[in-house]
């Protein structure tokens, strides 16, 4: 058994598409109409096909995006949340900062999925010793193993 990738049902392929293209980043690898993959492995398939692979309408189910989230991680967090200002998206919360300090956003894709984009955690590690933390107030602080913040520092 080999886990392939993640498949979102969408209503509107060609907005989809654009959505994750415009505001990810994300490029068509494959394209089979019904079913498109994306740089990252991340499937879209159509309602309409996904339903008669199911048997059943999608409202059946009760569908919504609202149950799980797809999580990306941005090197240049700055600059995205910069980019993300000038689009029309509908957010879940705006940027906050967790406990252990990463800096994340929540939005919802076209059909209600919800989308999270943190920092990268390793780029947290080395923000926090870059303002002059030392590695063991660090580790405290993003309650993460030593040997995790050492690693950073190479």
């Amino acid at each position: 058994m080999k886990f392939k990738n993640p498949l979102l049902v969408v209503t509107d392929m060609e907005r989809s598409v654009k959505f994750y293209k415009d505001v990810l980043g994300l490029r068509k690898t494959v394209d089979f109409g019904a079913n498109v993959t994306l740089t990252g492995g991340l499937s879209l398939q159509t309602a309409e096909s996904w339903a008669q692979f199911i048997d059943r309408e999608c409202g059946e189910l009760g569908w919504c995006g609202k149950v799980s989230e797809i999580y990306f991680e941005e090197d240049d967090f700055d600059t995205f949340a910069e980019k993300l200002s000038g689009l029309d998206i509908h957010y879940v919360h705006p940027i906050k900062e967790h406990a252990w300090g990463q800096r994340v956003v929540r939005f919802f894709d076209p059909d209600g999925h919800i989308i999270e984009v943190g920092e990268n955690i390793k780029t947290v590690c080395r923000r926090f010793l870059d303002s002059g933390m030392s590695p063991e107030q660090v580790a405290e602080r993003m309650d993460v193993p030593l040997k995790f913040v050492k690693d950073c520092m190479r």
